[in-house]
């Protein structure tokens, strides 16, 4: 949880400082390199264009990006005129301007992919949003997991020793529930003598594991509870050895 939250974290992080603006930024760059191709296409036909007249003319415009310059990258200059590459009337001529566009974002290391529609300021905000939750979940998942890291459980000849430091006598064990160690790795003790009353709570995945290159540690600990234990034992019957015993115990 901590990992998949972090990730998040960064990942929302990235396009809320500089993703999303860098996308707009490429959005409208694109829109300007279909505008400039039409724009000498049209000056074309009209007849009498030279390399000096539109370099001219394409020296006298910028971008059109929107208003709201919230949505385009910080480091951003404007007016930003046009890119060199328009105004390079040899270039412009044969009027393929997506191939130029490659070019362009090729030189400055830009993802030519365009998004449908640029980003507005809400979406940009809602980015700093899912973050900052992102953030606080994975605050919490580092938590407890620290505080996982911090506990342990562990079993000698007279007593069991509770993650919060409690020793209990073997002798005031009642019920060893152990319906989900198979499947969950999960057991519980209830507890009830002179060391208090109350219910211990046995999470093998967290206190050791069941790795057999480990040997087993949270199977071993279980083994030495159960030597010890004089208790109910509560668990599920294997309905096959079930139906042995019973036959076994049937009279000829």
């Amino acid at each position: 949880m901590l990992v998949m939250f972090g990730v998040f974290a960064v990942l929302f992080y990235k396009d809320g400082a500089t993703g999303y603006r860098k996308k707009n930024e490429s959005y409208y760059l694109h829109k300007t390199f279909q505008a400039a191709s039409a724009r000498f296409e049209e000056m074309d036909k009209a007849g009498g264009l030279t390399p000096e007249k539109w370099t001219s003319f394409a020296d006298s415009q910028s971008v059109a990006f929107p208003e709201d310059k919230s949505v385009l990258p910080a480091d951003l200059s404007l007016p930003m005129p046009w890119p060199a590459i328009l105004r390079d009337f040899d270039k412009m001529k044969p009027l393929k301007w997506n191939l130029l566009w490659r070019e362009y974002t090729l030189e400055r290391g830009m993802d030519s992919t365009l998004v449908e529609e640029p980003y507005n300021a809400q979406k940009i905000r809602e980015q700093w949003i899912v973050c900052a939750v992102c953030s606080l979940l994975a605050a919490v998942a580092a938590f407890f997991l620290i505080r996982t890291l911090g506990r342990s459980i562990s079993a000698d000849d007279q007593a069991i020793t509770t993650q919060n430091g409690k020793r209990v006598p073997y002798a005031d064990l009642k019920t060893l529930d152990l319906r989900k160690w198979g499947t969950k790795g999960l057991a519980f003790i209830d507890h009830d003598g002179p060391s208090g009353k109350g219910r211990i709570r046995i999470d093998g995945l967290t206190y050791g594991g069941f790795k057999k290159e480990k040997d087993e540690p949270a199977e071993r600990l279980m083994q030495r509870i159960r030597q010890h234990f004089s208790g109910e034992i509560i668990e599920y019957a294997v309905v096959g050895q079930q139906e042995s015993a019973d036959d076994a115990s049937k009279p000829a």
